[in-house]
Formats: C-alpha cells, structure tokens, sequence
C-alpha cells in the first residue's frame, strides 16, 4: 500500500473504523501486549496492526473476526463492528440505500448497464471496479468487492426477502476483462434466477421496436421496507438519490411495473440467459 493511500485512507476513515482502531489499542495495552505481540497472536504482521490503529488501514472482515477471539473478551464489540465497517466501505452515496435493503421485504431492481451488485459474481465485480474511472488503489478495490459480496446474505436471510431483477438485454451481452467472467457471470444468475424468492427478466434490446419502450429513464431500485414504506433509489454519475415523496415513488413504481410488463417472461428470460451462456466466444 502507498503513502497516499494510507495518507488517504485515515482522511476517509469513518467513525466506526476509528471506534475499532481505538478499542483495540486500549484492550491491546491493557492486555500488555506490543503490536508485534497482538499481530502473531492474529495472524497478521505488528504493521498491519499499526496500521489498523491508525487507520492507515482500517480492520478488514477477517482481521475483525481474529480481534474478536482475542481481545473481545465475550462482548462481541469486533462482532458487531463487522456489519458497521462493511457499510462504511460502501461509496458514500450508496450507503442510506444500503441501510434499507439489508432490512427490505421486497426489492425490485431494473439495470440498464451492469449486473446489479447483489448479483455479481466476484470476479466480475472485480473487473468491473478495476476498469472504472477514476482508477482506485487495489485495497480499495478489493474493499469495494468484499463488501459488494457481503450483500448476497439478503439471498437466504430471515425473513426471506422477494428479490426481482430486470435487465437490459444489452447486459447480458457487454463482457468485462473477459469473455469467461461474463460467462460465469450468466451462469450464476441462471442459477441465482431458479431461487424461490427471485425472479430475473430481461428487456428484449427488440423492445423499442413494439413502439413502447419505458426503460429509456435509465435504472432504478425500488424497496419495500419492513414496516411496509416504499423507497426508490437512482444513481447517476456518483449521485445518488433516494426518492421517499409518496406521489413521487407511486409514479416511477408504476413506471417499474410498466418495464417489467414489457420484459420478457422468467422463463423466456432464463431460456436466454442460458443461452447466451453457453455461446462460445
């Protein structure tokens, strides 16, 4: 890792990283223990220690789960601290929506570029923030696809939530780093399109030609949250917005439902996915 990304990474750490760093220095020195000490009781180097403390780079997943064996002393604070740091890995813009679907009953999802996230395979997340603009540092992106695969625990959490995801043809079609991960990235939603709580169609790249086609707004995530409110989410740009007026969410609701209306079926929609699939390139 570079100076400036370590530089920048205790510039944008947030609070529940520095909550963590400081704990774990105070429960450390009350144990006694150097970094050194701590780092082989864990596993890790007395750098990445320092640097944990100080935020040059803040405790990872794993690194959260060996501090809890060690220093938590049965109160499950680094436990806790897991779900919190995930959240703050996600870009800032994402993280009120992120909040919402972890608890969501019902989110439905329409994508006119890329797979949506709760979706992606590692390795196309991994090519996919690799190749964005501006260019991140490799920890970040390897951040950035951790936390993206931490969402799929919505696929098999209690309450199941029903999960519905519409895609643009053209994704299905548009390969990242490699004809392969593209491959396996249909596969897995043919696989992720047979779960009892998902449904996946598609928007035929044809559709426009019916003279109707009302996916030319661009992508939107709509949610149904546990005490039944509505919420859309869109994302432009780096911008996102959350939409909670209720005359505003009934009217791109309805205009969700007009899009999935003029997709094709989920099983129109898996018979092409698997097809294109199996496409050799």
């Amino acid at each position: 890792m570079t100076a400036m990304a370590r530089a920048e990474n205790k510039t944008e750490a947030g609070g529940t990283a520095r909550m963590v760093a400081a704990l774990a220095k105070a429960l450390r020195e009350q144990r006694g223990l150097s970094q050194e000490q701590l780092g082989k009781l864990i596993g890790y180097t007395a750098a990445a220690i320092s640097a944990m403390e100080t935020c040059a780079q803040p405790a990872s997943d794993q690194m959260l789960v060996k501090l809890e064996e060690v220093l938590g002393g049965g109160l499950g604070v680094f436990e806790k601290a897991r779900a919190l740091m995930r959240l703050e890995k996600y870009p800032a813009r994402f993280r009120g929506f992120s909040e919402l679907e972890a608890e969501a009953v019902t989110i439905c999802s329409y994508e006119t570029l890329v797979v949506d996230g709760l979706f992606q395979t590692e390795e196309y997340a991994r090519a996919l923030i690799g190749g964005s603009y501006p260019p991140v540092s490799e920890q970040k992106r390897e951040e950035l696809v951790e936390a993206r695969l931490a969402r799929k625990v919505l696929f098999d959490r209690e309450p199941t939530p029903l999960i519905e995801l519409i895609l643009e043809e053209s994704v299905l079609r548009r390969p990242f780093a490699s004809w392969e991960i593209q491959r396996e990235q249909l596969r897995s939603l043919v696989e992720d399109a047979q779960r009892d709580n998902v449904c996946v169609q598609v928007l035929s790249l044809e559709r426009g030609l019916r003279g109707t086609y009302a996916g030319d707004r661009g992508p939107m995530k709509h949610v149904e949250t546990q005490d039944h409110q509505h919420v859309v989410y869109l994302e432009i740009e780096d911008q996102g917005i959350l939409v909670s007026d209720p005359p505003e969410v009934s009217q791109l609701a309805h205009r969700y439902a007009k899009i999935r209306a003029q997709a094709l079926s989920p099983d129109e929609s898996l018979g092409l996915i698997e097809r294109l699939a199996g496409e050799e390139r």
